[in-house]
């Protein structure tokens, strides 16, 4: 079986940055989907920040766990109920100046009456003396198929994703 990648759309953060990423009206005519994400966040004083997402504009219903190394500290945790949370997943603004942190969300079976899946990995980058990589299992408990994902950079409570910052949609197609 033949696996097809369709660019659906992307999104790019312009000067001063913007506050999230949306993708909406989602076609339902793929089997799953794939986010690629280049980003940075403008706020906090740390070399990592977090990655939020939510699905559909909804609020509830979600689970995290996740496993992370900083080449010096490994850790798992969980956490949830309001968004799938991506902790450490880019690079903040204390972190080497126009480095990038890079995560690859998978969801999927995003059409189907059952509670939805993503995988995630993301790595930061820093010339110093901590980066973090992660990889992550979320869930949105929810039968609702997938029409809208949002990505939203935070740290200590402040969102913004700074200028440069990208992220691609892809349909995959097992055919």
């Amino acid at each position: 079986m033949a696996i097809t990648y369709t660019l659906i759309n992307s999104a790019t953060a312009g000067n001063g940055g913007s506050a999230y990423f949306e993708f909406v009206s989602i076609p339902n005519t793929y089997t799953d989907l794939l986010i690629k994400v280049s980003a940075r966040a403008t706020a906090g004083g740390d070399s990592f920040a977090h990655l939020l997402i939510t699905f559909n504009s909804s609020n509830s219903s979600y689970t995290n766990k996740r496993i992370q190394g900083s080449g010096s500290t490994a850790a798992s945790s969980s956490d949830g109920t309001t968004y799938v949370y991506q902790k450490y997943g880019i690079n903040g603004s204390a972190s080497t100046a126009s480095v990038f942190g890079n995560m690859d969300i998978y969801i999927p079976d995003y059409t189907s009456s059952n509670y939805k899946s993503l995988s995630s990995d993301s790595v930061t980058e820093n010339n110093a003396n901590e980066a973090w990589i992660n990889l992550n299992g979320g869930l949105w408990s929810n039968t609702a198929a997938i029409t809208s994902i949002k990505l939203e950079a935070e740290y200590a409570g402040a969102k913004n994703l700074a200028e440069h910052s990208t992220a691609y949609l892809y349909g995959i197609k097992n055919s």
